[in-house]
């Protein structure tokens, strides 16, 4: 099968058209104007439990990570030699922590 290759397009190849933001332009028409953007139609709404959990995000963020008030007064406890240490309540941690990582 062989076909022959013309410089000319056939008819039907000329009468295609696109549609575009819902105007029809001809192929090969002019579009140096600018196009028409589509309208969006996604939409997001947040349950009220994603807006809770966004709020304490940004509170989260805000805080500081490190108590400062509460590391000085471990230190002025240290520095005074009146900074108890609970090795009950270490060791209750440890095992407590322990449980929690499955072991």
């Amino acid at each position: 099968m062989t076909q022959k290759i013309e410089g000319s397009l056939p008819a039907a190849a000329t009468l295609r058209t696109a549609t575009v933001a819902g105007k029809i332009s001809q192929a090969g028409g002019d579009r140096s104007g600018p196009v028409a953007a589509t309208e969006a139609s996604d939409s997001l709404r947040l349950t009220g439990e994603a807006t809770g959990l966004q709020s304490l995000q940004k509170e989260l963020s805000a805080a500081p990570a490190i108590d400062q008030g509460r590391v000085q007064a471990v230190r002025d406890a240290l520095q005074s030699g009146t900074y108890q240490i609970n090795p009950d309540a270490i060791a209750s941690r440890m095992i407590d922590l322990d449980q929690q990582l499955g072991g």
